[in-house]
């Protein structure tokens, strides 16, 4: 049996990101596809306050919250680096991370499903985070520097989850003439072979957005 197990789905970005970690750390682990509308007794039982994935099991020992098992990763297998060595720099990209969480993600969610003159103003909101992270990668190749790092697998999601947003939200966030940097970073991204190889295909990722917005508008025509 593997002493790694990951559990979660291949749609989830929080997810991806471990994948990612894993794979540049070149860390063996088996991956446990979960239903999270039939949530198994083995991601109830490793995960019993948020119920969510992912999970990662390490040595039968669950770490949970996809932030928290980036550095978990980071500290059991040290060699590929993802956090850099400066407590300052360190603490930087723990900000930005949690920035990418509550700001841009959220924003981004809220755009797609907003309709009206709500959408454009939710669409604004969530440029002006992503104008956050443009000034952050320009000149740069990476967040982390020369290679790839923990705040590129934070916010690798926009190389193609927000793809998958834009399409299901009928918009456009990411505009490459006014996100050049940022833009030019997510193609450096998905060039990684270890990124590359672990993309779920878009569509997966459209439909996976899609029941969740329909799923949320059913119960709020339920309220209604």
């Amino acid at each position: 049996m593997s002493e790694v197990k990951l559990l979660g789905t291949q749609s989830s970005f929080p997810c991806a990101r471990i994948i990612w970690a894993l794979k540049l750390k070149e860390v063996e682990y088996e991956f446990i596809e979960e239903d999270l509308f039939n949530k198994s007794p083995l991601l109830l039982k490793m995960n019993p306050v948020y119920k969510k994935v992912p999970v990662l099991i390490h040595i039968d020992k669950p770490v949970v919250e996809s932030l928290v098992i980036l550095e978990y990763i980071d500290e059991t297998w040290k060699h590929n680096p993802l956090l850099p060595e400066d407590p300052y720099e360190r603490a930087t990209a723990r900000f930005w991370a949690k920035f990418v969480d509550e700001k841009c993600v959220l924003s981004a969610w809220e755009a797609v499903k907003s309709e009206g003159e709500n959408k454009k103003k939710a669409i604004e909101t969530a440029q002006e985070m992503f104008e956050h992270l443009e000034k952050q990668i320009a000149g740069k190749k990476y967040f982390g520097g020369e290679k790839i790092g923990y705040l590129d697998l934070v916010i690798g999601w926009t190389s193609l989850w927000l793809n998958a947003m834009e399409e299901v939200g009928g918009m456009k966030l990411l505009v490459p003439e006014k996100f050049p940097s940022l833009s030019e970073w997510t193609q450096n991204f998905i060039r990684v072979p270890a990124i590359q190889d672990s993309l779920p295909p878009l569509e997966n990722v459209v439909n996976y957005f899609q029941v969740g917005l329909n799923y949320l508008r059913s119960l709020s025509a339920n309220k209604s």
